[in-house]
């Protein structure tokens, strides 16, 4: 059920919005791993996580392309900032720093220096918090092909002005 409705999120949500340029191709392929920890115990989200990322490490990049690993028991969005930066360090640890890099979503999401209420965390909001982990290379080729790229985060927050709080409900309450 979350993995059917994150899957939603991204193709109505991240895609449909064009909040990343370059999601559109590895969700149409298939490319995307969808995983969830169905564990609370701190250690199993911790192993799952490093797991996930080893496995994205050594798959074959033309068959997967990156992994959405869904925590649903990270509600706490602070908890779930301690995780991300566990997750971060792991990455050092298996030596996978310039391979993976993980990209964070929570349904609480909050940028620094923004309130809580501010339309522009909606980028980086999800149904579920999940770490997102990307290969390194991919972002870079794909940084080649959309020099654009650059811009997306102010894109990305003049979209959710845009759409202001009552459109963006609409959008989340339409994927439900």
């Amino acid at each position: 059920m979350r993995i059917e409705h994150t899957k939603r999120w991204i193709e109505t949500v991240v895609i449909g919005l064009n909040l990343c340029p370059f999601a559109k191709h590895p969700y149409q392929k298939g490319k995307i791993l969808y995983q969830e920890i169905d564990s609370n115990e701190d250690e199993k989200v911790l192993g799952a996580i490093a797991e996930a990322m080893l496995y994205l490490a050594k798959a074959d990049a033309s068959e997967l392309e990156t992994t959405v690993l869904l925590a649903p028991q990270l509600t706490d969005f602070e908890e779930y900032l301690d995780f991300l930066d566990v997750a971060n360090v792991i990455v050092e640890e298996l030596e996978l720093e310039g391979i993976i890099q993980i990209a964070s979503f929570h349904p609480d999401y909050q940028f620094a220096e923004t309130d809580a209420t501010d339309v522009e965390n909606f980028t980086n909001c999800a149904p579920y918090p999940m770490f997102h982990f990307l290969r390194e290379d991919s972002v870079e080729n794909a940084l080649l092909a959309f020099p654009e790229a650059k811009n997306v985060p102010e894109k990305n927050i003049e979209t959710m002005k845009k759409l202001g709080h009552k459109g963006i409900n609409e959008l989340l309450e339409s994927i439900k």
